[in-house]
């Protein structure tokens, strides 16, 4: 597994939202979702992951380059929420209620820490025909 990047936490600007596009209901846990991001891209993608319980799970620090949004990751923080499909692979929101918490919760902590942090969805870079996370983060968080 290489090493991410170091990323100067000052400059931090961006937070990115993630679905795992996992099945609805299927509690599928932090530690499986970066074994799989270090078999896809060769490390941890996402800095935070929230369980269907609504565990934030820390799995890569702030000052480590994660590998969430293809060119845009310097400066940008990553949180996947377990889900985001339904049990045929279909783009859902599927959030529990205590992961809604969660992110809510966490992205009010990094707007605390970053005041002029900028918060999106993954779908919502340029250039992304994802439905990732499922769900209009500028509405909704």
């Amino acid at each position: 597994m290489a090493t991410p990047a170091y990323m100067n936490p000052d400059r931090i600007n961006h937070l990115t939202i993630h679905c795992a596009a996992t099945p609805e209901g299927r509690d599928v846990k932090a530690a499986t979702i970066s074994q799989w991001d270090v078999a896809k891209f060769g490390q941890v993608s996402y800095h935070i992951v929230v369980e269907l319980d609504g565990s934030a799970v820390r799995t890569l620090a702030d000052d480590r380059r994660g590998a969430h949004v293809g060119g845009r990751n310097t400066g940008n923080i990553g949180i996947c929420y377990v889900g985001g499909v339904d049990r045929r692979g279909v783009p859902k929101d599927t959030r529990t209620p205590a992961q809604r918490e969660a992110l809510r919760r966490l992205v009010a902590e990094y707007r605390a820490r970053y005041p002029d942090i900028g918060v999106r969805g993954h779908r919502d870079w340029p250039g992304v025909a994802k439905a990732c996370p499922s769900f209009d983060v500028a509405s909704a968080l």
